[in-house]
């Protein structure tokens, strides 16, 4: 192993070390695979749950216990992650968040009435049935036998191959023969999931964008853009140790158990060493955020050091608060036992310690690109003009347009000679997004196939049925509360602890809180709507076991690892195949196993697809649940209605009166502190208000038009075969009953352009040509004709008229 010293640049970069791999790449380790099966080129294969296991749900949780199949070739615990000094913490043990440090006195929300105080005050009233109560005690005898009903829930014929697969053996068999139309139209009993039709086929088609898809044009642009990864640094390391890391960064590895580097690690560090642009991908929970802080802090290990030498050399870029908190807590775990300051700066935290750390020159800032373009324009004493090192975490999630302006802005600012380096599961190749980057011929490394899942994730589907005859919004709620019932099924009978719930809004994470407080569950909430306290304070309560249940958005799908998550259940499906791939990646986490269970609705066919496609047939699981004890869970969701209305009506006024003391409290301040307030400069935006609130609109918009994109693409979702042809047929009589209209008012108009009978008068044509016959009538009388004998005959004719 060699070592290179890399001199000083014009920029005035100070000496970094660069240490290059050279061991030779470990044995991949042999997986027990399943023989796929044989296609056909140019056939289309259509993704199925069929002949996969079916799972009765009997009330016992699925997944290994913890600590159970462990990865011998990922032996690392998950890391669990704190704020720093701001927030009063020693070493790596939680989140341990400190208000009164972090973000100066404590909230309203914290001395007021809280909403699980409103909650417990209404559960007394709640009379919950036995059954439900003694549903935990259940033993497997009686599980087993509350599943008396759960057929009904199944395919309708015993050989049926699952929801969503095709269904049967025989229309299989006529899809691939292509059989006539005749032989389809009988099959009106058929699977709604079930759909074999082009335009679905096509949509599938629009899901999946794999490597194949790309045209020749697109990939001859990509091997342009992108360097050639050297032949050298695609050796797998054994160890830390044979990285030629340093000695205090070797003891922060051990420290936290990481023994061997993953795969992605091994790619990454001897090229980010060399200074090198990196577009990386790897599946969630591989170790990407130690495959950008260890060749970091490495290099920072070899700076100047000095009060003249102190710079900010590095920038880490995190779309989300949590995640940043984990990436800085994580870098500061690391660097244990280094010299190496970090400073974390997100919203939500107080901005006067935040300045107060910058003033000091931290080599390692953590932010989101609000926070850190606020600091760039008005701290006085911080400035991006020495960094070195940019890098983005999720940077898919980056480049979208809700961070556009932002990201345009901080790459402006910093300079142009620098390494910077991208990372996400779901990492884009799109050549035109990573332009605007200014990225210097980066390498790009992607060490599992795109948009997969980890190699020990068990997913299972549970089907959602509503009543056929319901339409429209009646469908849509009948379709909640049935959802709302098999979740609650799920986290009684089998998920029981330790269990993070995805959602699809702020409103209904709320919701499904006060219920689950009324039924005796304990959950914490996490969306947009909580304050930072209130957000870090479910996260510490998820962590440290207080509540059993996190209810979160999207806002914890990315990056987030907590230790002992074995179960990921999603409440509905989100409309893309990233988000979807973000969320259950929360769970089965450095080579340890873990389930993901989702509900499953008719309008979620589409996406099913394209996740099936792209998991092995032994990872997917059918989940049969108990009608009975579903059915009963629904009735009791409609009997909490009144109190659920009771308790949002209470939290409101209880909101309105912290209002209204915060406002109280505010005139006084400004009463007695009035000088030091306007005397305070005012801080300042890159953009107008009128630009800013212009490019908020347009982020939501384009959000909404992405999470509705599977609505309007697919204008049969949810339609059987018989209905759906059926609406083909009504659109195709409407159109001709419009053609037959339009037919009959061109007729009408040419009837009345038909000539008379002789003698009949002409009304409507001597009307029509009135003022060209005085025209022609005064050409004539005047003799003369062109242009000049027509200009002077208009002018002759304003005058009174000659008999």
């Amino acid at each position: 192993m060699a070592r290179q010293v890399a001199g000083k640049t014009s920029m005035g970069r100070d000496d970094f070390i660069m240490t290059m791999d050279s061991d030779d790449e470990t044995p991949k380790q042999e997986t027990s695979a399943p023989k796929k099966e044989v296609v056909r080129p140019g056939k289309k294969v259509k993704a199925r749950i069929s002949e996969r296991e079916k799972i009765v749900d009997d009330g016992r949780s699925a997944p290994a216990r913890r600590g159970q199949g462990d990865d011998e070739g990922l032996e690392m615990d998950a890391i669990d992650f704190d704020v720093d000094d701001l927030q009063n913490v020693d070493g790596a043990s939680g989140w341990n968040f400190h208000v009164q440090g972090a973000a100066g006195a404590h909230s309203a929300e914290a001395s007021g009435l809280t909403v699980d105080d409103i909650i417990e005050r209404h559960r007394g009233a709640v009379k919950v049935p036995l059954a439900l109560q003694e549903m935990e005690s259940d033993d497997d005898d009686d599980a087993e036998a509350a599943m008396a009903g759960a057929n009904e829930l199944d395919d309708s014929d015993s050989d049926d191959e699952g929801f969503g697969a095709g269904a049967r053996a025989a229309k299989r068999k006529a899809a691939e023969d292509e059989a006539d139309e005749s032989e389809s139209e009988g099959r009106e009993d058929e699977d709604p999931l079930d759909d074999d039709d082009d335009n679905v086929q096509d949509e599938e088609e629009d899901v999946d964008d794999s490597a194949s898809d790309v045209s020749d044009t697109t990939r001859a642009r990509q091997d342009a853009y992108f360097a050639k990864e050297q032949p050298s640094s695609t050796a797998q390391a054994t160890s830390f140790a044979s990285l030629q890391l340093n000695r205090a960064l070797l003891r922060g590895l051990a420290a936290l158990n990481f023994q061997k580097p993953t795969p992605i690690q091994a790619r990454t560090i001897p090229i980010a060493l060399a200074g090198k642009d990196i577009v990386a991908g790897a599946v969630t929970g591989s170790g990407k955020t130690a495959a950008f802080l260890i060749p970091i802090l490495e290099r920072l290990s070899y700076r100047q050091r000095g009060a003249e030498d102190a710079k900010s050399r590095v920038v880490v870029l995190c779309p989300t608060r949590e995640l940043a908190i984990q990436c800085h807590s994580v870098g500061k775990a690391l660097a244990k036992f280094m010299d190496v300051r970090f400073c974390l700066c997100v919203g939500g935290l107080s901005l006067k310690a935040q300045e107060a750390e910058l003033k000091l020159r931290p080599d390692v800032i953590v932010a989101t690109p609000g926070r850190l373009i606020d600091h760039m324009r008005n701290s006085s004493s911080f400035g991006m003009e020495d960094i070195e090192i940019l890098v983005m975490d999720e940077a898919d999630r980056m480049l979208e347009d809700g961070f556009e302006d932002e990201l345009n802005e901080i790459v402006r600012t910093c300079p142009t000679k620098r390494q910077t380096m991208l990372f996400s599961a779901t990492m884009t190749e799109d050549v035109d997004q990573l332009v605007r980057l200014s990225l210097q011929q980066p390498v790009r490394l992607f060490v599992d196939p795109k948009r997969s899942t980890a190699a020990k994730l068990v997913q299972e589907f549970v089907r959602v049925r509503t009543p056929s005859h319901l339409t429209g919004r009646e469908k849509q709620v009948a379709e909640d509360e049935h959802r709302a019932a098999l979740l609650l099924t799920l986290c009684m009978r089998t998920f029981r602890d330790q269990v993070i719930i995805f959602v699809r809004s702020k409103k209904l994470a709320h919701q499904l809180k006060i219920i689950f407080g009324l039924l005796g569950l304990t959950a914490a909430e996490l969306h947009g709507d909580l304050s930072q306290e209130q957000r870090l304070q479910s996260l510490t309560h998820f962590r440290d076991g207080k509540v059993d249940f996190l209810l979160a958005t999207d806002l914890a799908s990315r990056g987030i690892d907590i230790r002992g998550v074995q179960t990921v259940i999603n409440y509905d499906m989100p409309a893309q195949l990233e988000p979807y791939l973000h969320r259950v990646g929360r769970t089965a986490r450095a080579g340890r196993q873990g389930r993901a269970v989702t509900l499953v609705g008719e309008s979620d066919r589409r996406l099913l697809k394209a996740v099936l496609k792209r998991t092995p047939p032994e990872q997917v699981k059918h989940r049969l649940m108990p009608t009975e004890m579903v059915q009963q869970l629904s009735e009791t969701i409609a009997s909490l209605k009144p109190d659920i209305e009771q308790i949002l009506q209470e939290e409101k006024e209880e909101k309105a009166l912290r209002q209204a003391e915060m406002q109280v409290q505010k005139g006084e301040n400004m009463i007695a502190h009035q000088e030091e307030i306007f005397s305070r400069p005012a801080r300042t935006w890159f953009q107008s208000d009128k630009a800013k609130a212009q490019a908020k609109e347009a982020s939501k918009e384009a959000y909404i038009a992405k999470m509705d994109s599977k609505k309007g693409k697919d204008r049969f979702a949810g339609l059987s075969r018989k209905q759906r042809r059926n609406k083909i047929m009504r659109e195709e009589d409407a159109k001709e009953t419009n053609r037959g209209e339009v037919d009959a008012a061109i007729r009408a108009a040419k009837r009345q352009q038909r000539p008379t009978h002789l003698g009949a008068p002409m009304a409507k044509m001597a009307q029509a040509p009135k003022k060209k016959r005085k025209i022609t009538t005064a050409l004539r009388s005047s003799g003369k004709g062109g242009a000049f004998g027509s200009d002077m005959s208009s002018s002759r004719s304003r005058g009174p008229k000659r008999r």
